[in-house]
């Protein structure tokens, strides 16, 4: 590992362009161009096109069929992904998964400047719908698997890629859960490389911050209903199931979960408290050291990102009610969200809404699917600290931190599969986000060519 390091070290120290200068940038940006072209929208776009060109080039690059596995079912013939390997030398250590998804959050060309589906250079960035979440990370993944299969000498780790559709909708089918339950030997690894960490830039482009994900939370919806037996809306009667639904809605607006602290939170928060100081960092230290410290919550619980990092979080979504405008209601309901803190089971979450409700007329119910909730991934240093050795490289005198995503990804099906899953950093992204799941999703140029280096030079460290 050390005479990896070292050899990062050359590389960063030799300070190659971070555009498209390289034979191997341009290879990689005529691969990621592919990617954001080809739509990938569930329901529209197909992935399995845009798994079966990831193979063609693969393929290209000397990879046997026997090591390229494009999957989908005959319900979902559009939502194919794809897994490739990479056998290592030595069958006695544990392979590593790099996952990512193909898949995209739905995109109107009428809504955007440009094009959505038509990768786009301007200003310093690549616009286009899914040039960050995923296909940033999915094309440095395919990228990285035809890099390493030119190299002389075979990592003594065996690398496993799979790309999978459906990470982005919550009900349709999703390759990474079809993998785990029906093909596990395909990704079977001792740990996954995935989306969910990264790291800040401030408005100039400068990182500020490096973060690699130690666990995440998962996502549930529950819905919430009054039902009434409604009537002639000149008769207007008390127990009307609009208001009772917004009463509540106002309950579970005000109801706070409790402080829940995880290894990766606290190693997080006792960070932020070293970073912040002052009367921030002490009321950081006070909950850290009693979580019921209430006072202590509510001044750290300002930041709504700390807040979300500290607990589980339920809001509500969606509302309908109502069915004509001369009649009471006769039902009334919204939709909650939560973010489940892991650890936590959804029974808990359960029992929190309805006691924070108090009212036997509102109805609690879990919208299906259940996903699984999230296990506590390890603080593995194994994983962490390469990590953080080689963003030190490539990102010099910028704090690292662990974090906890307040999201989900394909990692809640991964962990219970057995294999813990890190979304690792590389990819800076700006302090508004970049237009993820937004309009006028977009990347910096040299953000990305110096991220796509980094995943490279990680992937290489963790495979020996």
């Amino acid at each position: 590992m050390r005479a990896v390091l070292a050899g990062v070290t050359m590389l960063v120290a030799g300070a190659p362009a971070l555009a498209q200068g390289r034979p191997d940038q341009r290879a990689f940006f005529d691969l990621y161009r592919e990617m954001v072209e080809t739509n990938t929208v569930v329901k529209v776009g197909s992935c399995t096109r845009a798994a079966t060109q990831v193979a063609a080039r693969l393929k290209a690059a000397g990879y046997p069929d026997a090591d390229v596995t494009l999957f989908s079912t005959p319900e979902h013939p559009q939502d194919g992904g794809i897994v490739a390997v990479l056998p290592g030398s030595d069958p006695k250590a544990k392979a590593i998964l790099l996952l990512g998804h193909l898949d995209v959050v739905e995109a109107k060309r009428e809504d955007w400047t440009r094009d959505p589906f038509k990768l786009v250079e301007e200003g310093g960035y690549y616009y286009g719908r899914g040039t960050v979440d995923d296909k940033a990370m999915s094309a440095v993944w395919a990228d990285t698997m035809i890099r390493l299969r030119g190299l002389p000498k075979r990592p003594k780790r065996t690398i496993r890629m799979a790309l999978t559709c459906g990470e982005e909708t919550t009900w349709a089918f999703n390759g990474a859960q079809w993998l785990a339950k029906n093909r596990p030997e395909l990704i079977a690894a001792g740990f996954a490389l995935n989306e969910g960490g990264g790291g800040r830039a401030d408005a100039s482009g400068k990182p500020e911050l490096i973060a690699i994900q130690v666990g995440e939370k998962a996502v549930q919806n529950y819905r919430i209903e009054a039902t009434n037996p409604g009537g002639h809306s000149s008769r207007p009667r008390p127990d009307n199931a609009i208001y009772e639904l917004a009463t509540a809605l106002d309950k579970v607006a005000a109801y706070r979960f409790p402080v829940r602290f995880n290894d990766t939170t606290r190693a997080f928060f006792a960070q932020v408290a070293r970073a912040r100081g002052g009367e921030a960092g002490a009321a950081i230290t006070r909950l850290l050291a009693d979580p019921t410290d209430a006072a202590a919550d509510a001044a750290v619980s300002r930041d709504p990102d700390l807040y979300t990092a500290l607990r589980t979080t339920c809001v509500a979504t969606l509302l309908d009610g109502g069915h004509a405008n001369n009649a009471l209601p006769q039902r009334a309901g919204a939709n909650i969200n939560c973010r489940v803190i892991p650890g936590e089971d959804y029974g808990t979450t359960d029992r929190a809404l309805t006691a924070a409700i108090g009212d036997p007329r509102i109805k609690l119910t879990r919208v299906p699917p259940d996903r699984p909730v999230a296990p506590p991934t390890p603080l593995d240093p194994a994983v962490v600290e390469p990590a953080r050795k080689l963003a030190a490289k490539y990102f010099p005198n910028v704090p690292f931190t662990p974090t906890m995503l307040p999201g989900g990804t394909d990692g809640v099906y991964t962990g219970p599969a057995g294999i813990p899953t890190y979304g690792v950093p590389g990819l800076v992204i700006d302090p508004d986000g970049n237009g993820i799941h937004g309009l006028n999703e977009r990347v910096r140029v040299d953000a990305l060519y110096r991220g796509r280096d980094y995943l490279y030079d990680l992937v290489r460290l963790y495979a020996g």
